[in-house]
């Protein structure tokens, strides 16, 4: 299904439905698409917002996870959203954090992550991508779900685009770096809103463990596993996903923002 993508200055950005604004953030190689099924589940319940993170386009000293935090802070503030239910999948789940811990006074509800940098990630393995090389991102992308097939030959065309252009591969290097420099372990604990950790159990970018860790360090927090899934748990098991987060979002909605 195709969306409108609206424009508010300097912002890119989907928003449909009406009700509290569940803002999701993309990962690294994110895209739209990553979140269809979330949005046509959520929309009827709430404003379900997309920014277009602007990977390529920052310049290269802002391109790390606070400069991007720095965005997310910006375009929240440029909307006026109140009670956001802030999420967050790989990447986007670091600068969700980073965006938390650097403005404790933001209007953000609850926060959810899945499959979320901050701690530890097998970001590129062992190597970085390789322009023109489709099978290793065809491997990659397959390496991100627990059913190889949902690494449909659309997303890893759309991977591929990416990786073949030579600046857009050396953005992508330097906020990979830039994540992996950027632990958080020792400033979770001042994270206040509630928050839902959602975990593929096969998940090799951000193993189990990492979910595991994540409970243990944010104080106000809940896991849920989830089984033969991998790194993007919205978009590989879809429908149960989709019924972890809306319970816990019922469960806050008579709760005033903290």
């Amino acid at each position: 299904m195709d969306y409108e993508i609206k424009t508010q200055g300097k912002f890119n950005f989907i928003e449909e439905g009406e009700g509290e604004p569940l803002v999701l953030l993309h990962g690294l190689f994110g895209a739209l698409s990553n979140f269809s099924h979330m949005i046509e589940y959520f929309r009827q319940y709430n404003k379900v917002v997309i920014p277009m993170l602007p990977l390529y386009d920052l310049n290269i000293l802002e391109t790390s996870v606070g400069g991007l935090a720095k965005y997310v802070h910006k375009f929240i503030e440029a909307r006026g959203y109140k009670n956001v239910h802030l999420l967050g999948n790989s990447l986007g789940g670091h600068v969700a954090l980073v965006y938390l811990l650097k403005h404790p006074e933001a209007p953000i509800k609850s926060l959810i992550l899945t499959g979320s940098s901050g701690l530890f990630e097998n970001g590129m393995g062992e190597t970085y991508p390789k322009r023109g090389d489709y099978e290793y991102i065809r491997k990659k992308a397959e390496l991100t779900f627990y059913d190889p097939k949902i690494a449909t030959k659309e997303l890893v065309d759309e991977m591929f685009e990416i990786v073949n252009n030579r600046l857009k591969v050396i953005k992508i290097i330097t906020l990979a770096k830039s994540a992996i420099r950027h632990n958080l372990g020792d400033e979770l604990k001042d994270i206040q809103q509630p928050t839902l950790l959602i975990w593929g159990q096969n998940d090799t970018v951000t193993p189990p463990m990492v979910g595991e860790e994540f409970k243990k360090l944010i104080p106000n927090s809940e896991l849920q596993l989830i089984d033969k899934c991998g790194h993007a748990p919205m978009m590989e098991v879809p429908e149960e996903f989709n019924k972890i987060l809306h319970a816990f979002l019922e469960k806050l909605k008579f709760q005033p923002a903290s």
